[in-house]
């Protein structure tokens, strides 16, 4: 059945119309249009009555998309503020630098990346000249994420205003000789420029729109006025393929993030190819990001397109760029005027009689270089819709063409992201194009000069004075840490005094730590609890009334569990980032908290928790960026193990987040047993990262969600708890000539540990030493720093060595990780070595199921540990035999 107005049963049905004979009349209407002036003109028509019932402020949904054309006409472009022909001349002094310095390296084979700065050239210069705030200014500044692989051109200008030497561009991608330019921007390899690692594609974007979110999340909690810092990042329209690329936008939008920008240089182009083939990556673009809430502004088309669109009174130039495929965009820019006239012009009659009234160069120009993303007015247009947009975040899709000014062997070529250098005939064809004056006699030996106009130039003295007005040198990392006073003892003292007969899990045992330290008068405020979607599950409930969870919007609601005592309380000026099932973008708070005390002067202590399963193994790449970022904070690992957590099964048991961990050189890995192990590693932490001599590193501690009796800390051994092993209980020897074994056990195996040494005291003579292993990733970490000093001459043993010497009778380490774990250490151990792990998938069932499975639990310890005397001849076999059909195994 259909309706009065000849459509399908759709939404419109289930409301009452009231005049049915109206809507029957705007349907008829329609259709005489549709008849008389053709389908292109209804649908324009309609388009404009949408777009009026926009502007009216009729509630209806906004179109996804809109033509293929500026969103910003030029009659309606604001007036460029600024020397026009010194910013070209800036702008080609800064191409020119930029291709020489990967081609110069391409000799020593370092590669490097041309054709993306190429494209994106005008959308940093504008930036830079007009709208990025620098951080010596009000604030904090701007905070950019430039595209990775157009590092290049940021060195380039650093090296125009004096930041670079020519050595150092010589240097680039050859940082050993300790005074050279990492390939891509990394704040550890040079912290004075690079704020944001961003290469890794997909955690820019990512990364951008949480560090927006976080400078809001300062000012509404009154701890630093971020109001005149926006958020700039720079993407590849290839790019936004990742799944973490637009993971976060509906965020953005949903909370009004007006002080982000995206900019997306669309030269529709990835490495390997066209980004749409097929299709038109813009427009799917602009869908994507108007779906989500975000206002999007179109720079597609330079000044040269102007007239043709003027004289396009049929609209037959915009229907046939809304359906030409990306693909053979690409093609129209490498061949002649002919093929353009044939394929795209002659493809509408009407098409065909416009392109009569222009000449070949005209048409050239615009197919080859009149591009949004190239004409600086154009660009300034969109940069300043989008400061004035208010009430969402903005995304600027800049069209371009890839490889842009560096001649036909590179312009829109598909391998021209793999393309490493230009020919001496190439660079002297781009030196006439770029206008610049560098004479033939400075090519030495074949080899490409730099070019610089003078440090008294007027190019370098009018980009000195624009960034001076805007705020000093960008991009630039700034620190100004100030040291954290230590908390006050007592929220350590709780945990050293142990549980009594009281079970506890140390999951609850760093929750009730972190809460007590939230109180602290002077570094409370500065905690930042991050959790995904998961603060029952480990107990954190309990903060949600005390702390609140962080909104923009407070709370527009009375919750449901408003009458209980730990009811979900929201509030805007909340501490807890509570961010919803997604550990990628707690991982991004975290990023963004961990490092504000660069990018605000404002030093946070961030601590994240998530099932352990879920966080190394998910999001390890943006560990890495953390690393590089020199963020700082507490990562926690809750519910660790692959035994402990019952009845999960596979895919959560975690059996090896220590191993990944371990390759992060600026992680410090712990897997306490005991409350007060988590006491005094957390408070060395917060010495290490937040003292007077401050540390970049990050904590990775695992937790458990067994309880477990928590036993007070014994005397003497902090030292033990902060290296990574200390002797926890030693055993009583039944005879002076009693066998003797050494057990190593970390987090909850040493409960098995502690069985074991019991049965193999009772049931078979032998005294086993327990020790806690609180680091076997910082037992590892110091050792081969004196293996390191002994190709220096230096003699220094490893602590692991020392703890153990002298120790009788063999060593089994065992733990709830794989034996890749304990492992690490095994060859500074003198003692003779074996381990036990749940190496494997995991399991469903109960714990003490999984760790028979596995050959971890207490009386497996116990046969393991015979047999290794027996190997050395102290027991005898026959005794292991017994052991194992004893015990069942």
């Amino acid at each position: 059945m259909t309706d009065p107005v000849g459509k399908l049963p759709s939404e419109l049905d289930q409301l009452p119309d009231r005049d049915p004979e109206e809507t029957a009349e705007w349907a008829a209407s329609l259709d005489a249009v549709t008849k008389a002036a053709g389908p292109h003109r209804a649908a324009y028509l309609m388009r404009r009555s949408l777009q009026h019932a926009e502007g009216a402020g009729l509630a209806l949904p906004k179109l996804l998309e809109t033509d293929y054309v500026n969103s910003i006409p030029t009659a309606a472009e604001p007036a460029f503020d600024g020397d026009l022909e010194m910013e070209s001349k800036i702008t080609a002094w800064n191409r020119w630098n930029a291709a020489a310095m990967v081609t110069r390296g391409a000799r020593y084979g370092v590669g490097g990346h041309i054709a993306t700065f190429a494209s994106a050239a005008w959308l940093y210069e504008t930036g830079f000249n007009h709208f990025f705030r620098g951080k010596e200014g009000d604030g904090s500044g701007d905070q950019l994420y430039i595209q990775g692989h157009a590092s290049p051109g940021i060195y380039a200008r650093a090296f125009l205003d004096g930041r670079l030497s020519e050595q150092q561009l010589d240097n680039f991608r050859q940082e050993a000789g300790g005074d050279g330019l990492p390939s891509y921007p990394h704040p550890r390899r040079l912290p004075w420029l690079w704020e944001f690692p961003t290469v890794s594609m997909g955690l820019g974007p990512l990364s951008a729109i949480y560090q927006a979110r976080f400078n809001r999340y300062l000012a509404n909690r009154n701890i630093k006025d971020t109001s005149n810092s926006h958020v700039w990042a720079f993407l590849g329209d290839g790019e936004m393929d990742e799944p973490e690329a637009t993971a976060a936008l509906a965020l953005a939008a949903r909370e009004r993030l007006d002080n982000l920008t995206f900019v997306i240089n669309c030269n529709l182009q990835r490495l390997d190819g066209p980004v749409r083939a097929n299709f038109r990556v813009v427009q799917e673009l602009e869908g994507a990001f108007r779906g989500a809430g975000w206002n999007v502004v179109k720079t597609l088309w330079g000044s040269a397109w102007d007239e043709l669109f003027r004289l396009d009174t049929t609209g037959a130039l915009v229907r046939r760029l809304r359906e030409v495929p990306d693909a053979q965009f690409q093609t129209y820019a490498t061949r002649d005027v002919a093929y353009i006239r044939e394929h795209f012009f002659g493809a509408d009659p009407a098409l065909a009689e416009l392109a009569k009234l222009f000449s070949d160069a005209k048409i050239g120009e615009c197919f080859y270089t009149s591009r949004g993303g190239h004409e600086a007015r154009k660009v300034y247009a969109a940069y300043r819709a989008a400061l004035e947009h208010k009430g969402a975040p903005t995304v600027i899709l800049a069209q371009t063409v890839k490889g842009f000014t560096l001649g036909k062997g590179f312009e829109s070529k598909n391998a021209n992201h793999q393309m490493k250098k230009l020919s001496v005939d190439e660079f002297k064809d781009m030196r006439e194009l770029l206008g610049l004056p560098i004479p033939d006699s400075a090519f030495v030996d074949g080899l490409v000069p730099y070019g610089h106009p003078g440090a008294d130039s007027p190019e370098v003295r009018y980009l000195q004075e624009r960034r001076a007005a805007l705020g000093g040198p960008a991009p630039a990392r700034r620190v100004h840490a100030v040291a954290l006073p230590q908390p006050e003892e007592r929220a350590f003292a709780t945990l050293k005094k142990g549980s009594g007969k009281q079970e506890m899990a140390t999951t609850m045992a760093f929750v009730r730590l972190v809460k007590d330290l939230m109180r602290d008068k002077e570094t409370g405020r500065r905690w930042v609890p991050i959790v995904p979607d998961e603060a029952r599950t480990f107990g954190m409930e309990s903060l949600f009334p005390s702390a609140g969870i962080y909104s923009p919007l407070g709370q527009t609601y009375e919750p449901v569990d408003r009458d209980q005592l730990m009811y979900y309380k929201e509030a805007k000026d909340g501490q807890i980032l509570n961010e919803g099932i997604t550990e990628a973008g707690a991982m991004a708070d975290f990023i963004a908290a961990s490092t504000s005390y660069a990018t605000h002067g404002e030093t946070m202590i961030p601590f994240y928790i998530f099932y352990s399963m879920f966080g190394w193994q998910r999001t390890g790449d943006q560990m890495w960026q953390l690393a590089d970022q020199l963020g700082k904070g507490f990562i926690v690992g809750a519910t660790a193990g692959r035994t402990t957590l019952t009845g999960e099964g596979l895919q959560h048991a975690d059996g090896h987040s220590h191993l990944i961990a371990s390759t992060n050189p600026a992680s410090l890995n712990y897997d306490p047993a005991f409350a007060y192990e988590i006491a005094v590693i957390v408070k060395d932490g917060l010495r290490r990262m937040y003292g007077p001599e401050a540390e970049n590193v990050f904590y990775y501690l695992t937790v458990y969600n067994e309880p477990k009796p928590q036993p007070a800390m014994p005397e003497g051994v902090e030292e033990g708890i902060v290296k990574g092993l200390y002797r926890f209980k030693e055993g009583t020897p039944a005879t002076a000539d009693a066998p003797r074994v050494q057990l190593l056990a970390s987090g909850t195996a040493i409960h098995w540990a502690l069985e074991a040494q019991e049965l193999l005291s009772a049931d078979w003579g032998v005294t086993a030493d327990v020790w806690s292993a609180t680091s076997w990733g910082e037992l590892r970490r110091e050792a081969l720093e004196c293996d390191e000093a002994l190709l220096r001459g230096e003699q220094r043993v490893p602590y692991v060595t020392q703890a153990l010497e002298g120790a009788p009778g063999p060593v089994l380490a065992v733990s709830d990780w794989m034996r890749q774990v304990p492992d690490q250490i095994s060859q500074w151990v003198e003692q003779d070595w074996s381990s036990l792990g749940t190496d494997g998938f995991g399991l469903s069932d109960t714990r003490d199921a999984a760790r028979r499975h596995f050959g971890v639990d207490a009386q497996s310890v116990t046969v393991a540990a015979l047999a290794q005397l027996a190997r050395r001849g102290e027991v005898t076999a026959s005794a292991v035999k017994e052991a194992r059909e004893r015990y069942g195994l």
